[in-house]
């Protein structure tokens, strides 16, 4: 259950080498022994408040998914009317439950062949891409080091197997008719079921690996606490064989090579449900496709964020990614099946230059970091040399080193405003929609939330890292998101 934009390793700071004798290699600041204890990764103990959290996301996630998806196909995608139902008495949830589709053994078919093409690309497909495309980095590229020492190679071919896909997609819409293009559509809520049994699947596997056959020991926390543990995930980077990567195959496929091909079958289905597609279901197209195609376009930037030098891998990535992801970020799509809205030509212009705005500070914003980190400072933003806060924190190991957070470019403007860019690209999304209803919407409350949360977060570990560095750089730099209001 990941948000739009990917984030580097830690706050947007280049480590220097240290003067003191003691200091380490960079590599060594983060993944010495000692430190194979300290911050890395998720939590090493769990408190009252994460088992609560936790315990609602196990219980809950998969009826919220459920519930946005039946409110679609029961009630014209109304959030408030089943609850209504329910209330005064017009409707039962066995009545619900008895109108929802079950799986179907077309379904299922359907779902072990899209699953099964997508590992094929990822194995046996060596990435071409790279060779004729300028400024794409494809191929075998290697992963941050683990905290264990190690580091990982990727066949990093993503964009290849997207445009692989879609070509004979569009192939088969236009020349071979071997399928409906709306065959997602139209075996949505069947194929929803089989998402869950893999997520779950591909859950239980993850944490039974961790505990009898784990891909390195070292790269593995464990608390006492198991659901904790299988939501959030014990091993760092479980591979199957050598090249096999879990997370990796999981985050960037199936979920996000399905989301395009997923607003393709709903435009197709409002095509053939109406005569025609309305510009907002384009506009929906064409901004979520701008999003999956930066996605493997920076697939090897990729290696280097949160997601992969951060996070285990669970539930909360193997389950969000089968489930949450392809069916709640593709609701505007969705919503605009059951009411097509023909926005008028100034609106549609506006929401799209919000959304490509909101893109452009993303990727700006995060293309300074890189610069700045990979250069350790010495590049330009904004055509100057960079404003930087000395700083230093000390590692696990009680080694002392340096480092610069940044103060120039979009980093000067707010602490996070690459999060920033993602909110207006989530809010183009759903402006689309038009204002007829709530659902519609969800995504860019969800990622408000999340993104809020993850402020809090990231600054309370800079906090504590930095001490009274951090206080100057948040003196220097006041705001998070938005400059003179949070």
């Amino acid at each position: 259950m990941k948000p739009l934009g990917k984030r580097l390793e830690g706050p947007m700071a280049a480590k220097l080498q240290s003067n003191d004798p003691k200091t380490k290699s960079p590599g060594s600041i983060t993944f010495s022994k000692a430190a194979t204890h300290g911050q890395w990764g998720r939590a090493w103990e769990v408190d009252w408040f994460s088992l609560a959290s936790v315990t609602f996301l196990l219980l809950f996630a998969p009826f919220i998914v459920y519930y946005f998806i039946m409110a679609c196909d029961q009630y014209s995608c109304s959030l408030t009317a089943p609850l209504v139902d329910i209330a005064t008495g017009r409707a039962r949830l066995s009545d619900i439950w008895a109108k929802t589709p079950p799986v179907t053994t077309k379904a299922a078919q359907i779902y072990v062949a899209w699953v099964t093409f997508q590992v094929l690309l990822y194995m046996l497909l060596p990435d071409f891409c790279h060779k004729f495309l300028p400024g794409y980095v494809g191929g075998v590229q290697e992963g941050a080091m683990t905290p264990a020492g190690i580091v990982n190679k990727y066949e990093i071919n993503g964009l290849q197997a997207w445009l692989i896909t879609h070509l004979l997609w569009f192939v088969n819409s236009y020349l071979l008719t071997c399928f409906s293009p709306t065959i997602i559509f139209d075996n949505w809520i069947p194929l929803l079921w089989c998402a869950n049994i893999l997520g779950y699947a591909v859950s239980t596997f993850a944490i039974i690996k961790a505990y009898f056959f784990p891909t390195d020991a070292r790269d593995c926390k464990f608390t006492g606490n198991f659901l904790y543990n299988y939501m959030m995930g014990v091993e760092f980077n479980p591979r199957v064989g050598e090249r096999f990567d879990l997370k990796l195959f999981f985050n960037g496929r199936p979920g996000i090579v399905a989301w395009t091909l997923i607003n393709l079958s709903f435009a197709a289905k409002q095509q053939e449900l109406y005569g025609h597609v309305t510009n907002s279901m384009v506009l929906v197209n064409v901004l979520q496709a701008v999003y999956v195609l930066d996605f493997f376009w920076n697939e090897t930037w990729y290696l280097k964020t949160i997601d992969i030098c951060h996070d285990h891998f669970g539930w909360y990535l193997g389950w969000g990614d089968c489930v949450w992801l392809p069916y709640l970020y593709t609701l505007q799509g969705l919503y605009l099946v059951y009411h097509p809205v023909q926005l008028p030509t100034r609106y549609c212009l506006g929401v799209l230059l919000l959304g490509l705005l909101g893109y452009c500070i993303f990727r700006v914003a995060n293309h300074q970091k890189d610069l700045f980190r990979r250069t350790d400072g010495c590049c330009l933003i904004w055509g100057r040399k960079p404003r930087v806060i000395e700083c230093s924190f000390t590692s696990a190991d009680e080694q002392k080193h340096r480092s610069k957070l940044l103060v120039s470019g979009f980093w000067g403007v707010a602490r996070h405003f690459n999060y920033t860019g993602d909110l207006m690209v989530s809010l183009a999304y759903c402006l689309a929609c038009g204002g007829g209803h709530l659902l519609p919407y969800f995504y860019v409350i969800y990622m408000a939330i999340l993104l809020t949360h993850r402020c809090l977060r990231d600054e309370h570990r800079c906090a504590n890292k930095y001490g009274r560095d951090w206080e100057r750089y948040t003196a220097a730099v006041p705001y998070r998101l938005l400059p003179g209001i949070f």
